[in-house]
């Protein structure tokens, strides 16, 4: 029972001495201050479920660990961007396989921005349904989301997406510096 108790105790020591060696070279290694901590956490778990032999090398087996919990840190960061950015690159083919312009992400962006500032000015209840609706959401589900009968969910769907469409060409307009379509065609736009 006093073996139990000194190695909890020995433990707490060994980490009071060396956490801060340790933490700070897992900074060194990864850049990354947060991530060093949870590392260096990760390193004296280790130490507790399997210390080494001989405790009196412990700085050297400390080393050892968190340079291979860093190393494997390293990896699957690098990973997780090569991932991130495949994805990235898949998101943005379209389905015919080639990748939009700067120019077409540019106006996508835009006009994705137009419809959040339309969506803004439309009522709750407006934007509730028309959102529901584009989730995939039924007629059943939106009436009792709403708290409206399903019956009068098509005709509530059918206004606010005609108060979209008004608002989204205002807004447009707006965008465009009030020219209308007059003047965009002799313009060459």
């Amino acid at each position: 029972m006093e073996e139990g108790a000194r190695v909890p105790e020995l433990f707490r020591r060994l980490f009071r001495e060396h956490y801060p060696g340790v933490a700070r070279k897992l900074y060194a290694l990864t850049g990354d201050y947060a991530a060093a901590e949870d590392l260096a956490q990760e390193v004296f778990l280790r130490l507790y479920r399997n210390p080494p032999e001989r405790l009196e090398a412990v700085g050297a087996w400390l080393h050892r660990v968190l340079t291979r919990v860093g190393y494997d840190y390293l990896r699957q960061r690098a990973s997780d961007k090569a991932l991130l950015a495949k994805e990235t690159a898949h998101a943005a083919t379209r389905s015919d396989g080639t990748v939009p312009s700067g120019e077409t992400e540019i106006i996508r962006e835009w006009e994705i921005e137009v419809v959040r500032r339309v969506l803004h000015k439309l009522s709750d209840r407006d934007r509730t349904a028309l959102l529901l609706r584009e989730e995939g959401y039924s007629y059943e589900e939106i009436a009792n989301r709403l708290g409206v009968s399903p019956k009068i969910v098509g005709t509530l769907l059918a206004r606010a997406g005609e108060r979209l469409k008004k608002k989204y060409g205002q807004e447009e307009e707006r965008s465009d510096g009030g020219r209308n379509e007059a003047d965009r065609r002799g313009s060459g736009f």
